[in-house]
């Protein structure tokens, strides 16, 4: 895996740009950085699940963004919240045996259609097995074995589990996001060996993370100096934008206290217009600071009138 100058843009601004990953294939590649700076774009973009707006990636000697497609098909998603979340109200057994029919239906061979059902059957227990045991998550130590709902598991537990439907897949890839969330010093230990463990079986693991462990092999930081100051340049530009909204609509009123005088003379000629009725003055009264007050309260209260009207027309529009 390789990226240079990776960048990532969202509606309200850069999510992370300038990021630079260089990691051989069965590392563990740690992803850390506070939270909300953009960690988990990262994620999804190395695994081509989310475009990249700037710079170019290869991960598997596929090119990134061009080729997202072919990077999901050799990348899996583990725990990634909002994207591959578990139901609580699923067992063990069903998340599994759902995840086994998926990647039958979509990545097996179709010349496995014409094995025997007993034949596909033996093979899916096989690779169920074969990831339970690389997670290292045994059903039998769960309070009702693999009828288990998942609401009733641990988090660790949870965790072993995402990593291990996404192991069935057998892709060169793993993605797993907040690995040492809510896990005390223990768990996370446990986490981080057992995605030590995957990594030394040749698969490339990212995994995002608050506290850098002594297991990762690259780490890559987020919300530095280039990815967190565009960042914050680009809530500056939205400041900056609702400013200039702002001075447009002050910059009536600057205008008529710059230049009330003439205005105001304007409508004393056709009739006391800008003056107000209470008043009663003539055309030379007009350039008064007094009366320029009341002009701009005349002004206001016209565009209060047409807001009002606006909205009204609005509501009955809905």
């Amino acid at each position: 895996m390789r990226a240079e100058g990776f960048g990532v843009k969202g509606p309200r601004g850069w999510a992370f740009r300038g990021v630079d990953v260089a990691a051989g294939p069965g590392s563990l590649v740690a992803l850390a950085g506070p939270s909300g700076s953009g960690r988990t774009c990262l994620l999804l973009a190395l695994t081509g699940r989310m475009k990249a707006r700037e710079g170019h990636a290869e991960v598997g000697g596929v090119r990134l963004p061009r080729k997202m497609a072919a990077v999901r098909r050799f990348s899996a998603l583990a725990h990634v919240p909002g994207v591959s979340d578990l139901d609580p109200a699923f067992t063990v057994a069903e998340h599994l045996r759902e995840a086994a029919l998926l990647r039958r239906r979509f990545a097996g061979s179709p010349l496995a259609l014409l094995r025997s059902r007993a034949t596909r059957t033996a093979e899916n227990r096989r690779r169920v097995d074969a990831a339970l045991e690389a997670a290292g998550l045994d059903p039998l130590t769960l309070p009702k074995g693999e009828r288990t709902a998942v609401r009733d598991l641990e988090r660790l537990e949870a965790l072993r589990l995402t990593v291990a439907m996404a192991l069935l897949g057998e892709p060169r890839l793993l993605a797993v996001d907040d690995t040492d969330l809510k896990l005390g010093d223990a768990e996370a230990a446990a986490a981080w060996s057992m995605l030590r463990s995957v990594a030394d079986g040749g698969v490339t693991v990212l995994a995002v993370c608050n506290e850098v462990p002594a297991e990762a092999d690259v780490v890559v930081r987020t919300g530095g100096a280039p990815g967190g100051g565009t960042a914050a340049e680009g809530a500056g530009a939205d400041g900056a934008r609702r400013a200039d909204r702002g001075g447009e609509v002050d910059r009536p009123g600057g205008a008529g206290d710059a230049d009330g005088a003439a205005p105001a003379g304007n409508g004393g000629d056709t009739g006391g217009r800008a003056g107000n009725g209470r008043t009663g003055g003539n055309a030379g009264s007009a350039g008064d600071a007094g009366s320029a007050g009341d002009a701009r309260r005349d002004v206001n209260h016209e565009d209060d009138e047409e807001g009002a009207a606006d909205a009204f027309a609005e509501t009955g529009r809905a």
